[in-house]
């Protein structure tokens, strides 16, 4: 366990000089530029010729766009993050062709990411420092952690957020050190009031990021209203509104992080159930709240950390009756409203919905584990039909992404 190299990036703030800063605008919209000509130029040989364009011929592309004068300018900035960015838009295609996503879509000025990467030959990592092509000075970053012993970054990225903060992504080789070894098992729900309920018991309440800077944000809000379009007070107004939503997704991730790491540390199998998140924010009544509670983003953690640590993650089937199934005796009740939090079976049990709703994920994944699918035969359901085998899938481990 913890022995297996992984790729993982590390990130870090640094403070750009107007120069470095100006160079890597420069590189931002070239990189954009690119992907969007190349994008352009293959889904027109698709409409008009039925030819499918990849990226040797995009390279090419890149080549011959450099020599004209209208776009010159692209020689000015490394060619590498150029290069990268037609690498990104083949694999856009990629997951299109496979099924895995939508359409690639033209990059936007003000709503797409500002990044640009740099591989191996258009960087240089020596004693700490780190400094870009095409630039004379290292970056002055803030390195609020260490790298890992020894480790020689493969790929930098860096990128701006919308809040005008500077950070350097460093992937490098690491070998993740052994959690403690454990036994325990435990099932997590979800929630908005409790943002997960263990089937220990315990439940860990919501913080509710967004809920606790709605004011602030909403003040933001409507001084950017005010503004003229265009204005240069438009453009700072329209800075204290990202960093609202800097601050919250900042203490959000934060915590998230600190909840994932406490939970793989502690146990060897955890078990949560598959939520459509993407379904669920259709009710306009609870949207806020979800997205909030970023249930998709602390699964994530879990999977990549789970991967890195040799934990086991289990995920079972959005369709388990996990709150209307009495975890004592099995049987299924027919209805559960969401305003019921307390429950008591016709054996007797009292129950705290989310309380009994972790058992019994937990129980589902550990018969997962044990039998590679089902959970046990059911009892007969308060209208006396005798309930089928509750399907799960099996478990689903991911890598983080970079």
């Amino acid at each position: 366990m913890g022995t297996t190299s992984v790729k993982r990036a590390f990130k870090y703030r640094f403070y750009p000089t107007d120069a470095q800063a100006a160079e890597l605008s420069r590189t931002f919209g070239c990189v954009r530029k690119v992907y969007n000509m190349a994008l352009s130029a293959r889904t027109e040989a698709w409409a008009l010729r039925q030819e499918r364009v990849n990226y040797n011929a995009t390279s090419a592309m890149l080549t011959a766009w450099k020599k004209t004068e209208e776009l010159a300018y692209l020689s000015e900035v490394s060619s590498v993050p150029l290069q990268q960015s037609l690498r990104h838009l083949q694999g856009a295609f990629t997951n299109f062709f496979g099924k895995r996503a939508k359409y690639p879509t033209f990059k936007s000025k003000r709503k797409s990411r500002r990044c640009a990467e740099y591989t191996s030959s258009a960087f240089r990592f020596r004693d700490g420092e780190l400094t870009l092509a095409k630039m004379a000075q290292p970056l002055a970053i803030t390195w609020s952690r260490p790298l890992p012993e020894g480790a020689a970054p493969t790929t930098v990225t860096v990128s701006q957020d919308s809040a005008g903060r500077w950070f350097a992504s460093l992937l490098c080789d690491d070998t993740p050190a052994p959690m403690p070894v454990t036994t325990g098992a435990v099932g997590i729900d979800a929630g908005i009031t409790s943002l997960v309920t263990l089937s220990t018991g315990e439940k860990i309440t919501n913080p509710k990021h967004e809920r606790k800077d709605r004011q602030r944000l909403a003040k933001a809000q409507r001084e950017l209203s005010r503004k003229a379009k265009g204005s240069n007070n438009r453009a700072k107004a329209r800075l204290k509104v990202a960093r609202v939503h800097a601050r919250i997704a900042d203490r959000r991730r934060d915590f998230l992080h600190q909840l994932t790491t406490r939970l793989v540390r502690e146990n060897q199998t955890l078990v949560i159930e598959d939520l459509t998140v993407r379904n669920m924010v259709k009710n306009h009544t609870l949207a806020r709240a979800i997205s909030d509670a970023a249930w998709t983003q602390m699964r994530s953690m879990l999977e990549y950390k789970a991967a890195w640590y040799g934990r086991n993650l289990v995920v079972i089937d959005r369709w388990f009756p996990s709150s209307k199934l009495c975890s004592a005796c099995g049987t299924i009740r027919s209805k559960m409203p969401l305003n019921v939090r307390q429950w008591t079976c016709d054996c007797g049990a009292v129950h705290d919905r989310d309380v009994n709703a972790a058992r019994n994920i937990l129980a589902a994944g550990l018969a997962v584990n044990v039998c590679g699918d089902g959970v046990r035969p059911q009892r007969s359901t308060p209208s006396g039909q005798q309930s089928t085998k509750q399907k799960t899938q099996p478990a689903r481990v991911g890598t983080p992404s970079h």
